[in-house]
């Protein structure tokens, strides 16, 4: 009897013991996350960069002529890219907490020496974009693909490509990799692309060439599908270089994922009036297919906006801008418009070739390519590393971190305008 009493005894304080280590644990936790800063959502900052570069499209979509079956798959898209939205919207903070506990924080450079700088900002939050991505494109897949569509095998290998950099992105962070394995990442990522890819390799020949090369189409077999290759590696690391300021990514990510969306519908419109042999009929189905990509990502992406914008909650991390790379030159290289594509990343051309000297050690190149902060004016001053956000700091003066990712911005659509101006001049004299 006195046993068993003892016994029920040594079982209390063992119970009472691990009560009091899981609220020291929690109480743990708590400290640790007081210096974490509040995640709040940008609302209006989300509304205006979504009402302006969402515009055209949605007007596009609405007045445009397009096959009845086809109209109704791009809404039935568009409705769970805005659940998307919404469940990104819900999921961040939930991650945020579990990333800070597992210590997967960062500081904010550009806020060094203040009180801001001092916070800790969970990284990666990326990856809740990414899944929720995957999610909503691998669920509305039977909305429109069936397992005799010719576009499916090149549509999951396009969601395997993504699913595979998000996943070395994350790897990226986790570990941090240095830059020459970080050239190589994409690489590995599009290989399910390269193997599935079962479309044509020629080009189409400028017109004005035509006549020297005796042909207006030109095989290229095996260089197409290297040149596939280094479309994805640049335009994923292109993403990850023009970084460092609150909302950047993100938003140059959403800017040039609503200009492929338009330029997709403008395509679709004029080749519905058209359609005449069964290419016709491809390409607008390569466009279509590149919507149901582009509308998920823009919905994701504006969720993990409304956090990133400054003063950033979250930081997104090389997981989500090589996620957003990858999604991005999946759909120009099945879309077959690499080369519109390219002109939208016209900022990201201009930065990666002013960057080349400190990329390939010509010069030397610092871990953090960023402009200094001054605490007291709050203002960012541009250093005489070789990108983009310095060389806009230094030709147009000082400023604050978020006039500066205005200004980055601002271009950014700029370039994209460019891209449908230079479309509209040469269409039917270049090709």
């Amino acid at each position: 009897m006195a046993r068993d009493v003892a016994a029920v005894q040594k079982r209390k304080k063992q119970d009472t013991s691990e009560l009091k280590a899981a609220a020291d644990v929690k109480d743990f936790s708590e400290k640790k996350n007081d210096d974490a800063p509040a995640l709040t959502m940008k609302k209006k900052p989300v509304l205006l960069l979504a009402l302006s570069c969402l515009a055209p499209y949605v007007y596009m979509l609405l007045t445009v002529d397009l096959k009845e079956g086809i109209r109704r798959s791009i809404f039935v898209n568009l409705v769970m890219s805005i659940g998307g939205f919404f469940l990104t919207i819900m999921l961040i903070p939930v991650a945020s907490r579990y990333l800070l506990r597992k210590n997967m924080f960062g500081y904010d450079i550009n806020k060094k020496g203040s009180e801001a700088g001092t916070l800790k900002v969970p990284e990666s939050l990326g990856l809740v974009t990414g899944i929720v991505f995957l999610t909503v494109a691998i669920v509305f897949q039977p909305f429109f693909f069936n397992p005799e569509h010719s576009w499916l095998p090149e549509y999951n290998a396009a969601l395997m490509c993504i699913c595979f950099m998000l996943f070395l992105g994350f790897v990226d962070d986790v570990l941090d990799l240095p830059w020459r394995v970080k050239l190589l990442l994409p690489s590995i990522a599009a290989l399910p692309l390269l193997m599935a890819y079962a479309g044509p390799t020629t080009i189409l020949i400028p017109k004005p060439l035509q006549g020297l090369v005796g042909t207006h189409l030109l095989e290229l077999g095996w260089v197409y599908k290297l040149y596939m290759g280094f479309l994805a590696v640049f335009c994923t690391n292109s993403v990850n270089i023009l970084a460092g300021v609150n909302g950047l990514e993100v938003g140059q990510t959403i800017i040039i994922a609503c200009a492929v969306l338009t330029f997709n519908i403008m395509r679709m419109g004029r080749q519905y009036l058209y359609i005449e042999t069964e290419e016709d009929v491809l390409r607008q189905e390569a466009h279509c297919f590149s919507i149901f990509l582009m509308q998920p990502l823009v919905g994701a992406s504006l969720a993990l906006f409304a956090f990133n914008w400054y003063p950033s909650s979250v930081f997104v991390g090389d997981t989500f801008t090589y996620f957003a790379g990858m999604a991005l030159a999946v759909v120009g290289i099945l879309g077959h418009f690499s080369e519109t594509l390219l002109v939208f990343f016209l900022p990201q051309v201009i930065n990666f070739v002013y960057s080349v000297p400190q990329l390939f050690k010509f010069v030397y190149c610092p871990r953090h390519r960023l402009p200094s902060f001054d605490p007291k004016t709050k203002l960012l001053t541009g250093s005489n590393d070789l990108n983009l956000v310095n060389l806009f700091l230094r030709t147009f003066g000082r400023c604050t971190e978020p006039a500066l990712c205005i200004r980055l911005l601002i271009f950014q659509v700029g370039s994209c305008a460019f891209c449908f101006a230079l479309h509209k001049l040469l269409e039917g004299w270049y090709k």
